[in-house]
């Protein structure tokens, strides 16, 4: 081997200008960056216009959480108050298919007087049933010739009797047994004896005070079957209802009063009008 023989383990000294087709093979030799310096102990600058910001923000809601704590306490306070003073908000809930009264017995009565309230309830849809059957009985008897006027007396039964037992009897004694209330039991007393009277008059129906075929009782039925037989068995019907309507409130108010007296409800009602007598004579 010469001594001016190259050395195969010399490094190959290649231009890259000196012929622009090809592409040097060598490998370049770059040195890495040197790492950035990074102080821990360095502050990151916040503007001080946002830092207000937040701080009114926090304070903003701080105070916006105080306000529904102190509405939450003041609601609170006057639903305590309300149930203290006993009234009830009451949510109308009958008929379900459209609402018109608030009625749920089976979790407001106590149990022991639930049967009673069932019936009593019962006579009160019974009332309703007498009364609109009365009304298709006497249109039967108008169409057969006995005359508007009996037509236009039974409206006037069906217009004021159907909400005037509601308010009048159904609902104080509804009240009565939720509440235990002497004076609700009274006030259902006069007015069912009322309610009473008025089935045993109807079932009746003699000619005074009312017009005597404007109520389908067992005088008027005698009357107009032997004229119209269809008119006379809707007057049977109806007869026959409000006999049954009375029945079923002598019982309701034979067992409503016997729980009155049982219960000590009656010698408290006899204190509570001894002590108004007693106030309205000071």
């Amino acid at each position: 081997m010469s001594r001016y023989d190259s050395n195969p383990f010399d490094e190959e000294e290649v231009n890259p200008f000196a012929n622009p087709g090809s592409v040097a093979p060598a490998t370049s030799r770059l040195s890495p960056l040197p790492p950035e310096p990074y102080d821990r102990g360095a502050t990151i600058d916040i503007p001080l216009d946002n830092a207000k910001d937040l701080e009114s923000k926090e304070k903003e809601l701080q105070s916006k959480e105080a306000e529904l704590k102190k509405r939450e306490q003041e609601l609170k306070r006057r639903e305590d108050a309300i149930a203290r003073a006993g009234i009830v908000i009451e949510e109308k809930n009958w008929p379900p298919f459209f609402p018109l009264i608030h009625h749920d017995i089976a979790n407001e009565i106590p149990i022991h007087l639930q049967r009673t309230q069932y019936v009593a309830f019962t006579t009160y849809l019974g009332l309703v049933v007498c009364l609109l059957w009365n009304i298709v009985a006497v249109t039967t008897a108008w169409i057969k010739g006995e005359g508007p006027t009996i037509w236009f007396l039974a409206i006037i039964y069906f217009i004021s009797g159907v909400p005037g037992a509601y308010v009048l009897w159904y609902r104080p004694l509804y009240h009565a047994m939720r509440t235990d209330s002497a004076l609700k039991f009274g006030w259902f007393f006069l007015s069912y004896v009322v309610h009473i009277a008025f089935c045993i008059f109807a079932a009746v129906a003699p000619p005074i005070i009312f017009k005597g075929k404007s109520l389908t009782g067992i005088l008027p039925a005698i009357d107009v079957l032997s004229g119209h037989a269809l008119v006379g068995i809707f007057y049977f019907i109806g007869f026959a209802f409000f006999c049954l309507e009375s029945l079923l409130s002598i019982w309701v108010i034979q067992q409503v009063y016997m729980y009155f007296r049982g219960s000590g409800k009656a010698a408290e009602m006899k204190r509570d009008a001894a002590r108004g007598t007693m106030m309205a004579a000071l």
